[in-house]
């Protein structure tokens, strides 16, 4: 049995963060919550016009999505966010102490790329999937998975190292 904790599920755009998050949360029973709904619309339309976001744009999302975190400390959720830098967990992990995991989605730019040139109605392009590796500090304290597996080998995996 999973203790009701906060888990987010983190990697690059494309890494399948949601389809994972879903699944994951489905089997924990723990409410789901997925970062992109989350973000102000000026960082929707920026990144649609394919700028990548920076610090500042970030902060106010990454604020929200940790007062999500601490409003669900007691069923547990899966928050679905990039988590790119380290700063960025900081923001993420405040006020949570030890009832929180990131669990970071792996997998090689290539393979990432194929997958968000084939998808489709999403506002973050496939030519800004280089500036998010450029900025990725591989997490050290993340439960780690490679994506070059089904969905549900991923969450499987997840499950037991959880």
């Amino acid at each position: 049995m999973v203790k009701k904790q906060i888990l987010y599920v983190m990697g690059v755009s494309g890494s399948g963060k949601s389809t994972i998050g879903k699944l994951l949360a489905n089997k924990l029973q723990f409410p789901f919550f997925d970062g992109d709904d989350f973000h102000p619309e000026v960082n929707v339309k920026k990144m649609k016009a394919g700028h990548p976001l920076n610090d500042d744009d970030r902060q106010g999302w990454l604020e929200k999505l940790n007062e999500v975190a601490i409003e669900n400390l007691a069923t547990g959720a899966v928050i679905v966010c990039s988590s790119l830098k380290k700063k960025y967990r900081t923001i993420l992990s405040k006020n949570l102490e030890d009832k929180h995991k990131f669990v970071y989605l792996e997998g090689s730019f290539d393979l990432i790329e194929k997958r968000l040139s084939a998808r489709k109605n999403h506002y973050m392009p496939a030519g800004l999937l280089q500036s998010q590796f450029d900025i990725l500090e591989v997490p050290l304290e993340a439960i780690t998975v490679s994506i070059d597996q089904e969905p549900n080998d991923i969450v499987n995996d997840i499950m037991r190292k959880l």
